[in-house]
This record gives structure tokens, sequence and C-alpha cells, in this order.
């Protein structure tokens, strides 16, 4: 993989200001003798240092050293750090500051801290520390080991540079766009600014470089996940979720590691017209598992399921003869289907139109217009009721015909042929 400028590592140059030579791989000195040295990592032919060895009671201190010691002064000039040695070792202030001159290491009276041996005698006698140079250390010692181990890691997206994204790992690591767990990589300015797990999939520690994979991260999380869920997921189980992504037949929900599908036939009682109505990506929200075939590893999900059944006390709501108002959904061949409230929809028959414009429920109804019907006919056990605009239009013809009696009887004696007549008259007046 070919490297370009702006990709080189961050921090190296502030933090081998004071050694033209990359540092080894060293190892904090405490009053037991270090461990033996372990063998070079990474991807790099070159050989590395073995680790600095230091007892603080028997042997003296060696440049490239890291070692802990204790903060016992801090003025203006600095720090000064008791490493066990007959003259406290001094941090220069120029140590503790950042790349724009701000203190960006804050060290208290007491504090106990690991240090880098510059220079064992300065002129004033003291060993010359950098607190800098041994954070530094650590950061390669903690990447590398995540590296040999297999481990993530947690890193800020700095950058969007050609060909991936900058990571700081407290020091400069390349992510790849390839690398990075996204359906849209020409979108990765997202990232910026944002905390990601990350996998070490290349380290070459002579030449500063670490490459790294949110996508291996990402799978090695969710096949985690999974085989959690694998283990404890049972049909007739209510379980949590997240919407990953809705088609035109439905939605997949992330139960943790593995989706599930949520059929639009089951997301409502009533009829859904496209899922997107319902739910949408991000959502959360609890599902009832209704097959789960383990060994494919296929699961089918319900929503409605878990909702109050709108049919349940749907006797307690209408009666037979009651007028309601409902919306159209549907027209099909036989009729109309319209939707009451949520959950309940009721068919009108092409036989229940309305008698004076007879004919298909495709000729005179359409869809989303609002209608007045009757209840003619109920099944609750079914989810079945039965509506009539035909109705509807006889009781209002008989209630003009009662109001036109009375009138006409007040007024005087009139036969039934002409109150049956002007009725109708009125009728088609009115349409």
């Amino acid at each position: 993989m070919s490297w370009t400028d702006e990709q080189q590592p961050l921090g190296e140059e502030a933090a081998a200001k004071d050694s033209e030579e990359p540092a080894p791989r060293a190892q904090v000195a405490e009053r037991e003798p270090a461990a033996a040295p372990n063998q070079p990592v990474g991807t790099s032919d070159a050989p590395r240092p073995s680790h600095a060895q230091y007892d603080s009671a028997v042997s003296p201190l060696k440049s490239g050293d890291i070692v802990s010691g204790l903060v016992v002064h801090v003025d203006e000039q600095g720090a000064l750090v008791d490493v066990g040695t007959k003259s406290e070792g001094l941090i220069p202030r120029s140590d503790l500051l950042g790349e724009q001159g701000e203190p960006a290491q804050q060290l208290a009276v007491g504090d106990r801290i690991n240090v880098y041996v510059i220079k064992t005698e300065s002129e004033e006698g003291g060993p010359v520390l950098s607190k800098r140079k041994a954070d530094y250390e650590n950061v390669w010692e903690r990447v590398i080991t995540a590296y040999e181990r297999g481990e993530t890691m947690s890193a800020m997206v700095t950058d969007r540079v050609k060909g991936g994204l900058v990571v700081d790992l407290g020091l400069r690591g390349f992510l790849p766009a390839s690398h990075v767990a996204t359906r849209n990589v020409r979108a990765l300015e997202r990232f910026v600014g944002q905390s990601v797990k990350l996998k070490i999939v290349e380290v070459d520690r002579a030449r500063k470089r670490v490459v790294v994979s949110h996508r291996l991260a990402v799978e090695e999380e969710r096949k985690h996940k999974r085989e959690k869920t694998l283990a404890a997921l049972e049909e007739g189980q209510v379980h949590k979720g997240t919407v990953r992504r809705v088609t035109d037949y439905g939605a997949f929900i992330d139960l943790g590691g593995i989706d599930g599908l949520l059929h639009v036939t089951e997301m409502s009682w009533s009829r859904v017209r496209h899922p997107s109505d319902v739910v949408k990506p991000g959502d959360k929200m609890d599902v009832l598992v209704l097959k789960f075939d383990r060994e494919a590893g296929k699961v089918s999900l319900g929503l409605k399921q878990i909702l109050p059944d709108p049919w349940q006390h749907v006797e307690e709501r209408y009666s037979i003869g009651d007028v309601v108002t409902g919306r159209v959904t549907r027209v099909v061949p036989f009729g109309a289907f319209v939707h009451l409230e949520n959950g309940i929809e009721a068919i009108i028959p092409n036989s229940e139109l309305d008698s004076s414009k007879a004919g298909k429920a495709e000729e005179v109804l359409a869809v989303d217009q609002e209608v007045q019907a009757k209840v003619i006919a109920m099944r609750p056990a079914e989810r079945r009721m039965t509506l009539s605009i035909r109705h509807v239009q006889q009781d209002k013809d008989r209630s003009a015909l009662r109001e036109y009696m009375d009138r006409q009887r007040d007024a005087g004696r009139v036969t039934l042929g002409d109150l049956v007549g002007d009725v109708f008259s009125r009728r088609d007046e009115e349409e």
C-alpha cells in the first residue's frame, strides 16, 4: 500500500525532536528486573531494538530507557522527576507544550509518571527526560499489542484524505475507504469527528505506518452479537430491535447481529400501503418472533401481534344500524374497502352502493374519498363488517318523505302519488 505525504503518522515530529533514530520499544523500569525482551512484530523487515531494562537500585540509566518516576517540583522551567538517581531528572517546559505552544501535559507534585530518558546527564548533572516521548512509545506498545492479539481499538476520525480517512490512535493511522463499514464510500466526510472501533491490519514500526479497518471491527462485533442472539432467540419471544432497511415488501430488523424480516402484512391490523408509512431506518421497536429457523438463521417477525387487537371489542363500539364515516382505502371488482379507525376496515359490496348510481365501485368511488354508510352486518370472529351506502340513501329518502307529508298535511289534502313524485323530483335536483 502506498502512502502520500498527507498520510504520514501524527505527531512524530514533536515526539522525535530530541532523537534522530526511532525510539526502541521500551519497558517501564521498576524495582524488580524487567521481563525478557519480546520478538519483533509488525510487517517491517527491520529488526526492532530489545526492551530497555533498568533497576533503579542497581543499574544506571541509559538513553532510550522508559522509567517510572515521581514528580517532585513543577515551575516555569519544567518539572523535576525523581527517577531513583542521585539527582532529579528534568522534563523541559517545551516537552510539556502542545504544537501551538499551549500547555498539553498537566503535571502536579506527587504524580507518578513514565518518562523517556533522552540524556543520562545534563550540564547541571541530572538526566534529561521526556514525558511526550514516553507517552508516544506507550501508544506504539498498545498499537503493536492490539495488532499481535487481534484486539479492537477505538479512535477518533480526524480527517478525510485521498483514499480513505485519518484516525488518531495517539499516532496517525490510515483507514482505507474499502475498510470503512458503509454502503456509501463517497460520503466518508460524515465520519470525521466520530469515534469508531478499529482492527489493526498492518504495523510498520520502522516506517511509522499503521493501517486500520473499521469494517473488520464491525463484522467481528456483529458476529459476536449474532452468536449470542442465536443462542437466546425463541419463537413467541418479544425482542427489541432496530430497523436497518426498509423495502417494498417489509423491513429488516436488527435483533443483535442477526436480521429478521417484518413483512408488511404483519405491521398493522389495517392495510399498510407501504412499509415506510409505519417504520423508518434507525427506529427502535419491540417485535414478536413468529418463526425462527435456527439452522438457516432466518427469522420472521410480527408487530401487529403485540398491538391491541381492534376487533376484540368491536361490538362495544359498533352496532348493526349505525351510520359511520370512513375513508375509501381500496377499490376492488366486487366493491370497496373503507377504513373506519386503526385496524378496522369494512367492505361496501357493489350491491350496496347508491342505488341511484348503480354500477361497480370503481365507477362511483375513489381512493381517499370520504363516505357515509350504514353497518348492515358484523362478523368479528372473521374480522368482517359490511356497510351500505344504499341504506343510508334510503333512510334519507324516507325521512324526506315524512317531512314533506307532514308539511302537506298541515297545508291540506294531497295524494300519495303527488308526494312520491315530488320527493323524487327533489332528489333529481339535488343530484
